[in-house]
C-alpha cells in the first residue's frame, strides 16, 4: 500500500491526491489534510482509484463510522454532520466556478438534522451459504457482497418488510444465485410494498407477509446485472402507495420513480411554488410530484416510462389540477417548450440534451426552475442558459444525509 496525502473532496465523494508516480488518485474513505495508506482499486493510465485501508494522519473531523458496510451505501459517515454539509456547499461552489457560471451566494446547505433512517426506498442483493439465504450489500472496490440485515439510511419499517419477505424466501430454500434483488419502499404513514427480481422464469409463490401492503415478483432478465422488470410472475396484495405533498394527494407504486427523502423534498417543492411565475409546464415529471404540487390551476406533465405515466394521470385526476399528461421523451417533446410558460426541469444525472438547452434558447420561456441530483451536469447546462438567463435563485439540499449525493435548485429568469 502507498501513503498518500488528501488535498480536497472531489464531486463523487472521494479525496483528491497524488501518487508517488504522480498520477492523479481518487479516494474512498478518506478527508482533505488527512495522510492515509491505500489500497488501489482501479488503474488508469493518468489516474487511479483507491480506498483508505489506514489512516496514518486522521482529520479533527473524522469520527467513527456507524455501520460495517458504509462504504457501500453511505461512505461519508466517517466525516461530521457539519463536515458534510460544509463539504457539499464547497464542492457546489467550486463546480460552477469551474464552469464560469454566476450563482447567487446561497446559505449552506438545506437540511432538517435528521441524518438516519430518512430513506423511503432500499435495495439488497442477496447472499447464500450453509446458514441460508441473508440480504447483502455489494462492497466497493470489489464484485464480492457482505451480508446485512438492513441499513441505518432507511425508515425502519423498510428493513422490517424486506426481513419478512426474506423469512418467507427461506422456506422454499430458493438458490441466492436464482434472485438479482428486493426493493421495498414505504410511505409516510408506514405501509410498505416491494418488488423481488428473479432470474428465474416462474417462481414459487410466496407468502405475503403482515409487515407488507403489497409484493411483485418479476422476471428479470438474467443476462443483464440490473433490476429491471422482462416479466411480472405474480402480485400479492396491493403494491401502491399513497403520500402527500404540500398537501397534494399522490400515489405511485413500488416501481415508480419518487423521491426517497420527502421531509427535505418538500422543502424544495415550497420553494419553486414561491417562485413559480404562472402555472408550469413539467419536462421530467414522473409521478407529476412537482408539476401538480406547485401548479394554480393547470400543467403538462411530460415523462417517458409508461408505468410512471399512469401515476402521473392518477395524480393528476386526483389533484383538483387540470394537467395534460404528455407520454414521451423530453428530447421528442421540445414544442411543450414555449415562451408564454415557465418550465421545470429535474432531468436525470447526465442533464438536459442539448436540444432542450437549445429550444429554451430560441424560445425564451420566462422561467426555467432547474432542480439537479448531479451539480455537475447542472452546471453545464447552466453555463449554456446563462447567454440569455440570470440565476435568480439557487439552494442546495441535503437530501441524502451521510452520502456525497448533493441536489441543487436554481431559478432562472430571461434577461
Amino acid at each position: 500500500m502507498e501513503e498518500v496525502t488528501i488535498h480536497k473532496l472531489v464531486h463523487g465523494g472521494q479525496g483528491l491526491g497524488e501518487l508517488s508516480d504522480g498520477r492523479k488518485v481518487f479516494v474512498w474513505n478518506a478527508l482533505p489534510g488527512e495522510t492515509v495508506r491505500v489500497e488501489i482499486i482501479k488503474k488508469k493510465r493518468s489516474y487511479a482509484e483507491a480506498i483508505a485501508r489506514e489512516i496514518v494522519k486522521a482529520s479533527p473531523e473524522r469520527v467513527e463510522p456507524s455501520e460495517e458496510n458504509y462504504l457501500a451505501t453511505s461512505p461519508w459517515q466517517m466525516m461530521s454532520f457539519e463536515a458534510e454539509n460544509k463539504y457539499k456547499a464547497e464542492i457546489v461552489r467550486e463546480l460552477f466556478a469551474h464552469e464560469k457560471v454566476v450563482i447567487p451566494e446561497f446559505d449552506g446547505v438545506v437540511h432538517d438534522d435528521r441524518q438516519w433512517n430518512y430513506r423511503n426506498k432500499m435495495e439488497y442483493s442477496f447472499w447464500g451459504d450453509d446458514d441460508g439465504l441473508h440480504l447483502a450489500l455489494h462492497m466497493r472496490g470489489s464484485h464480492g457482497k457482505q451480508i446485512v440485515t438492513g441499513s441505518k439510511l432507511a425508515v425502519p419499517a423498510l428493513d422490517e418488510g424486506a426481513q419478512a419477505v426474506l423469512a418467507e424466501l427461506q422456506k422454499l430454500q430458493p438458490r441466492a444465485g436464482d434472485l438479482k434483488t428486493i426493493i421495498v419502499r414505504s410511505s409516510q404513514n408506514g405501509d410498505v410494498v416491494a418488488a423481488l427480481y428473479t432470474k428465474l422464469a416462474s417462481f414459487t409463490k410466496i407468502g405475503l407477509p403482515k409487515q407488507l401492503k403489497g409484493l411483485r415478483v418479476y422476471h428479470s432478465n438474467p443476462k443483464s446485472p440490473a433490476s429491471v422488470p422482462t416479466k411480472l410472475l405474480y402480485e400479492l396484495g396491493d403494491a401502491t402507495l399513497q403520500d402527500e405533498l404540500l398537501g397534494k394527494p399522490f400515489v405511485y407504486d413500488v416501481d415508480s420513480f419518487f423521491q426517497v427523502n420527502i421531509p427535505i423534498y418538500e422543502k424544495a417543492l415550497a420553494r419553486i411554488k414561491e417562485h413559480c411565475q404562472g402555472d408550469p409546464v413539467d419536462m421530467y415529471s414522473g409521478t407529476g410530484s412537482i408539476g401538480l404540487s406547485v401548479a394554480q390551476k393547470w400543467t403538462q406533465l411530460v415523462e417517458l416510462d409508461p408505468a410512471t405515466i399512469a401515476m402521473a394521470r392518477l395524480n393528476a385526476a386526483r389533484s383538483g389540477i387540470d394537467a395534460e399528461v404528455v407520454e414521451a421523451s423530453t428530447e421528442k417533446a421540445l414544442d411543450y417548450i414555449v415562451g408564454g410558460k415557465p418550465v421545470i426541469f429535474d432531468p436525470p444525472r447526465a442533464g438536459l440534451h442539448a436540444k432542450v438547452v437549445e429550444k429554451c434558447l430560441e424560445t425564451l420561456p420566462p422561467q426555467i426552475m432547474y432542480l439537479s441530483c448531479n451539480p455537475a451536469t447542472q452546471a453545464r447546462d447552466l453555463a449554456m442558459l446563462q447567454e440569455k438567463y440570470t440565476i435568480r435563485f439557487f439552494e442546495v439540499y441535503n437530501f441524502f444525509p451521510r452520502t456525497p449525493h448533493i441536489e441543487v435548485l436554481a431559478i432562472l429568469t430571461a434577461t
